[in-house]
């Protein structure tokens, strides 16, 4: 065990760092090992939110850490801009080759999802010579200015930040219990197109396959299909954001592989690099040729301890079938919460694809996002052991966010622990 206490290192955070940094546990981290971590005092958790969707391959997955030690031994980094290197080359090869995209692709590499976005962004605008962006309510596209407006979501993201970036409009994402549907969502890109922007004017409509901090709504495969076809007969890019979404976590590589359609960028990071940080927009190559040499990059764009972690990741997601066990945990998990349905009525919707699955809290007489019984669940799901995130407009729904690498046993263990934390 560490030679420090939660408490203490409690104290010292909160007098170290500011608050806007929201932490949600008062324990901390010693180690960790596939699906289970250890505070310093050690306490053993559950670990089902990998680090927000991170950790598709496990905490410390041996392929990733292998790599990443025989990478360490030659060099940790020259700025690929600078001094380039094969393995980043061939990593962007291999993406190109596996990322739903129309046509030759290209890919670029950054390193946080934020950065992902911002640069989709700008090659969108390149590429397009137009302005204007269409976003969706309830999106997470990351806490960078362009990643704000983006954002469908006022609090936490946007609270005192602004004035933000121009030319972005939001239209409503279809949602059962929201009462919107795809007809809406469309009808309200065409009344933008009236009322707000000319179609002439916009570069790209952004969205998430499958929304994450906006609860894991799934995008109806119609609305995929018209937003392809107002792009196409508007010129609009499409861009997908699958940086919660990829790798493997939808039980495909990319959620984009479920609908018929393709986007013409894509964004990606999170379970990307295993832990480390890397990102990457991929794209159809004339589009992601656009923008000029030096526009593109970043200091740690690139890295190499990362790339090589990124290569380890796509080798154990073939090697190991995770997508395939992406839709097997996720068909237990969602039989298993919609029996529990049954029996507690405040869970008013299970949904999701994959193993990225979330339930959403009602309260069962008005109809009403019931938060406060989230919080609840979750709470007593803590103090047994099992480590669960929120999400949703009104932080009234839980994501289930495990690593595809947890064994059966220990996948059990965890639902018990949520039946339980419902009973209590």
């Amino acid at each position: 065990m560490s030679q420090f206490t939660n408490v203490d290192l409690q104290h010292r955070r909160l007098a170290a760092m500011p608050r806007g940094v929201g932490v949600m546990c008062d324990f901390y981290a010693e180690r960790a090992e596939n699906a289970r971590l250890w505070d310093v005092e050690g306490r053993e958790y559950i670990d089902f939110s990998s680090g927000i969707a991170v950790l598709n391959t496990g905490h410390r997955h041996a392929r990733v850490v292998q790599a990443v030690q025989d990478q360490l031994g030659r060099f940790t980094h020259t700025a690929f801009q600078i001094v380039p290197y094969e393995s980043t080359v061939a990593l962007a090869e291999r993406i190109n080759a596996l990322a739903p995209v129309a046509g030759p692709a290209k890919t670029a590499f950054f390193t946080t999802g934020a950065e992902a976005v911002e640069n989709a962004i700008k090659i969108a605008r390149s590429h397009s010579g137009r302005p204007a962006v269409i976003a969706f309510g309830g999106a997470f596209h990351g806490r960078t200015m362009m990643g704000m407006a983006l954002t469908g979501k006022v609090a936490p993201y946007k609270l005192g930040f602004g004035p933000f970036p121009g030319d972005v409009f939001h239209v409503p994402f279809p949602s059962v219990l929201q009462g919107v549907s795809v007809e809406d969502s469309l009808a309200a890109i065409h009344d933008l197109f009236k009322s707000d922007v000319d179609p002439q004017r916009v570069a790209a409509i952004i969205l998430e396959p499958v929304q994450g901090e906006g609860g894991f709504n799934v995008a109806p495969a119609a609305l995929m299909r018209g937003l392809r076809s107002l792009c196409d007969q508007h010129g609009i890019l499409l861009v997908a954001d699958e940086i919660q979404t990829g790798f493997g976590r939808t039980g495909k590589l990319f959620a984009m592989e479920h609908f018929d359609v393709k986007p013409d960028l894509i964004t990606m990071a999170k379970s990307l690099a295993g832990g480390l940080p890397l990102s990457a927009v991929c794209g159809r190559a004339d589009i992601m040729d656009a923008p000029g040499p030096g526009g593109l990059g970043g200091t740690y764009a690139a890295n190499a301890l990362a790339v090589a972690a990124a290569h380890a990741v796509l080798d154990v997601i073939e090697q190991e079938g995770l997508c395939t066990r992406a839709s097997t945990l996720g068909a237990r998990l969602s039989a298993h919460l919609e029996v529990l349905r049954v029996r507690f009525p405040e869970i008013a919707e299970v949904r999701g694809l994959g193993s990225m699955i979330a339930i959403e809290f009602r309260d069962p007489q008005s109809g009403k996002p019931d938060p406060a019984r989230l919080q609840q669940v979750q709470r007593k799901a803590l103090e047994q052991g099992l480590l669960l995130l929120a999400c949703g407009m009104h932080g009234n729904a839980i994501r289930f966010l495990y690593p595809l690498t947890i064994d059966d046993a220990l996948f059990g263990r965890a639902l018990g622990i949520i039946e339980q934390a419902l009973q209590d």
